[in-house]
């Protein structure tokens, strides 16, 4: 296991769910956090945190990774201490309907689109040219099962993740010839605030989601990403898939005790 402590490690839509674990396993590896989302409030709170519970620098900003201009003014505007970003976590992402693809809000598609695939690209674009001139970078993107295993009613969602996907792969390529790495993790069902963001605020459908499946916490994604930053500098975690005992695809899982 290498160290990364005093590492720089930048995660987009670090307020909550995945985003919020990974800021506190990084944080108990000793880096230095840079977070962002678009809540100011919970993303101090979180800082507040982190700081009490781990003793670890923290620099936030508000930022919706939609917007590539604000994307561009933000990583800018950085401070020159929290310039040199040595990890960084692309999981700023998220679902909106669940609805056949002929009947969805065009709406919703746009949102998921724009913060899933081409948030993840203007915030790529800008940090990986500094990784470059260092030789020195980790990028991590947030997947999804999603991305590898389509299922109905789901289609933009999924594109957006096989998207994620490609481009990840892709990058990999395009480092390969550096000591950069690129890893992807891939989650299954995790109980987050993702079904309710989904549901546009129905709580009885989100919860219904998770109901009677153990499904995996945000501690568990967030432990797969940290392990795939600490391995030693010759190792590529390329991509992890990570679900429950209880889920086998995107479509096929067990409700109820496990036998």
């Amino acid at each position: 296991m290498a160290s990364i402590r005093t590492r720089t490690v930048f995660i987009t839509g670090a307020s909550s769910g995945i985003g919020r674990a990974c800021a506190h396993a990084f944080a108990a590896e000793g880096t230095r956090l840079l977070l962002c989302a678009r809540r100011r409030e919970r993303l101090e709170a979180l800082a507040e945190e982190l700081r009490i519970e781990h003793g670890v620098e923290v620099h936030t900003f508000v930022l919706d990774v939609r917007e590539r201009a604000a994307v561009t003014a933000s990583i800018d505007a950085l401070p020159d201490a929290w310039k040199e970003i040595d990890i960084l976590v692309n999981n700023a992402g998220l679902a909106r309907g669940l609805d056949k693809l002929y009947e969805a809000d065009v709406e919703d598609w746009e949102e998921m689109i724009d913060t899933n695939v081409k948030g993840l690209l203007y915030v790529s674009r800008h940090v990986i040219p500094g990784m470059v001139e260092r030789r020195r970078g980790h990028i991590i993107n947030i997947g999804s099962i999603a991305g590898l295993d389509p299922y109905p009613r789901g289609s933009v969602y999924n594109g957006t993740k096989f998207a994620v996907d490609g481009i990840t792969r892709a990058l990999r390529m395009d480092l390969v010839d550096t000591p950069l790495r690129v890893s992807s993790v891939d989650p299954g069902l995790v109980e987050t605030e993702f079904s309710e963001v989904r549901f546009h605020g129905d709580r009885e459908k989100a919860e219904a989601v998770y109901t009677d499946i153990d499904v995996c916490t945000p501690d568990d994604i967030a432990d797969a990403v940290v392990y795939c930053a600490t391995r030693p500098p010759h190792v590529s975690v390329n991509q992890i898939v990570i679900m429950p005992t209880a889920q086998a695809s995107s479509i096929v899982k067990h409700v109820g005790p496990l036998k």
